[in-house]
């Protein structure tokens, strides 16, 4: 059996990062539908995939590099055990959020502010610009609105006193 380290092509002091890296190009050189047909390229996806699924879990990849880990478990890693048919269950309802609770498993807000923070808020300044140059452009064109009917109110004016 070879080591799953050398099977992702990662030493075995690699992040989890450059394996996820790896696993990623791999995972798409090897994919079955870009190698429809290919034994090999299914096999070399399967070990991949089995590979990623140890060494992509911190606790897996502990496992595996003290020797623990055995085949068996290492093919299962990752996957939800089976389960055999019978009357679906209800869904599991959510908690209702108690005083002192834990927080969330994953603050969606809080990531999207602290990877896209700078850009939002770029974002908004230039999309309060536009706002404000729109309504400078409209009261503008308001007041040369205003001036025509002005003007042509004057013009009228001296046409009717002439005329008179």
């Amino acid at each position: 059996r070879r080591d799953l380290y050398e099977v992702l092509g990662v030493p075995r002091t690699a992040t989890a990062a450059q394996i996820k890296t790896a696993y990623y190009e791999q995972s798409f050189r090897y994919h079955p539908d870009r190698n429809a047909g290919s034994a090999a390229a299914a096999a070399r996806f399967a070990a991949v995939s089995e590979a990623y699924r140890v060494l992509g879990s911190a606790a897996l990849r502990r496992s595996y590099d003290r020797g623990l880990l055995s085949a068996e478990e290492r093919r299962g890693a990752g996957r939800a055990p089976q389960r055999p048919p019978g009357p679906a269950a209800p869904p599991p309802r959510a908690p209702a959020a108690r005083p002192g609770a834990a927080p969330p498993l994953f603050d969606f807000d809080a990531f999207y502010r602290a990877h896209y923070g700078e850009q939002l808020q770029r974002e908004q300044l230039l999309r309060a610009r536009r706002e404000e140059q729109r309504l400078r452009r409209e009261e503008a064109a308001a007041q040369g609105r205003l001036r025509n009917l002005a003007d042509l109110s004057v013009g009228i004016l001296f046409l009717l006193g002439a005329a008179i």
